[in-house]
């Protein structure tokens, strides 16, 4: 049960896009005095109460110059990447906030070797797998994700005991939101739309989806910010249960009154004419299936369903322009390849 709250000084970094205006939206209707602190280079549309701070965040120097002297009750911070970004935010903010919620990710997991889904909090520790071949650009590039974000977190880990950097850590499998700047949801939509098969990998459809709603990562956020957590805590932030490419499919194909074909062809083909992950975002092998079992019992969180939160989504995504979403350029190279596929070619 959250207890009543005094108005909390609240900074995100970040803000602009994706969840950021949608989270400022839900701080201030709770009563928060928010400063935003992002490059100033995408327009928004906040509301008049934000202070905006403009840096670099990976310059230290112009974060510090913007920052100040300022301190926070709490920092969001949504666009952490890398051990040196996280070590300048805890020498910047030592003593100055009083909880710092750091956005993470359930990759943090796929990069440990010996694991097997759904992760939970206690898989974090133990020895992670050996950089992939880089010629493996996509592997290479998530690989580097993962670590990269377990660099963060262990720059925390290591300013918790030094100083008691008060950090809480929401690890995060991928979001479904109407701002998602990767158009994975109308990726699929447009394809449904436009009548012609999805083509997929051939190794796809054993590949267990689980991903969030948007809202209750917000929901989770707040939450995290309002309950007693014990300095150090990482939260797992995931919906329920799993669901294959075909149940998904299937929801998306519902609520727009169109049957969803697809054609399966080999990862290794779709990927080398580069229609991979724009074809099929949720097809990749870089997914993973989290346990929130933590996030239900500590922050009280009752995560949405898929077949509840995506059908708002998917109104939104039809209102979007095909030619606006990521890869769908290359259609006509996939419907030629569906159809030589079923031509037996």
């Amino acid at each position: 049960m959250v207890g009543f709250l005094p108005m909390l000084r609240t900074l995100i970094i970040g803000g602009t896009r994706n969840l950021g205006p949608d989270l400022v939206r839900a701080l201030l209707a709770r009563g928060d005095e928010v400063t935003v602190l992002n490059r100033g280079l995408t327009a928004d549309d906040l509301a008049s109460p934000v202070m905006r701070l403009h840096a670099d965040r990976s310059n230290e120097a112009a974060l510090r110059a913007a920052l100040g002297s300022r301190s926070f009750d709490l920092v969001v911070d949504t666009t952490l990447y890398n051990g040196k970004d996280a070590q300048a935010v805890t020498r910047i903010l030592a003593g100055r906030v009083q909880k710092y919620v750091f956005w993470s990710t359930g990759q943090v997991y796929l990069v440990r070797t010996g694991l097997k889904p759904p992760f939970s909090e206690q898989d974090y520790d133990g020895a992670v797998m050996d950089s992939p071949d880089a010629n493996r650009t996509d592997d290479a590039d998530n690989w580097r994700y993962g670590v990269d974000k377990r660099a963060a977190e262990e720059v925390f880990r290591a300013a918790l005991q030094h100083s008691g950097f008060p950090f809480v850590s929401l690890r995060m499998p991928m979001i479904h939101s109407r701002r998602d700047h990767h158009q994975r949801l109308p990726a699929y939509v447009h394809r449904i739309l436009d009548g012609g098969p999805i083509l997929i990998p051939d190794d796809a459809a054993p590949l267990p989806l689980r991903h969030v709603s948007g809202g209750d990562v917000i929901a989770a956020t707040l939450a995290a910010s309002s309950v007693s957590l014990p300095a150090g805590a990482c939260l797992n932030v995931s919906q329920d249960a799993s669901l294959s490419l075909a149940a998904f499919l299937a929801i998306v194909a519902d609520q727009l009154g169109r049957p969803a074909p697809t054609v399966a062809l080999p990862r290794a083909a779709l990927e080398s004419r580069g229609l991979l992950p724009g074809c099929s975002p949720c097809s990749g092998r870089w997914m993973s299936i989290l346990d929130n079992g933590a996030a239900r019992r500590i922050l009280g969180m009752r995560f949405a369903a898929p077949s509840d939160y995506l059908p708002p989504l998917i109104e939104a995504a039809v209102r979007l322009p095909a030619s606006s979403i990521i890869g769908y350029s290359k259609r006509a190279e996939e419907l030629r390849l569906a159809q030589t596929a079923r031509a037996g070619g």
